[in-house]
């Protein structure tokens, strides 16, 4: 599985933006894929809920690592 740093690494190459790992987070929360609790996080609510414009890059990028 990828980490957050390469994943944020492919969506800086192929879109030009860096998706923020809370994102990254909530998209892995979308797909179903396992994810860890931050150590961190308050609540099993998102406080910063991944923007829909930014969602697709982000699970083009799980395809990529093949994580879907």
């Amino acid at each position: 599985m990828a980490t957050y740093k390469e994943i944020q690494n492919w969506v800086r190459q192929q879109y030009g933006w860096v998706p923020k790992t809370c994102w990254i987070a909530h998209c892995k929360e979308l797909a179903g894929i396992p994810r860890q609790d931050a150590w961190n996080r308050q609540g099993s609510t998102q406080k910063v809920p991944c923007p829909l414009e930014k969602r697709e890059p982000i699970f083009e990028a799980f395809l990529h690592f093949k994580m879907l």
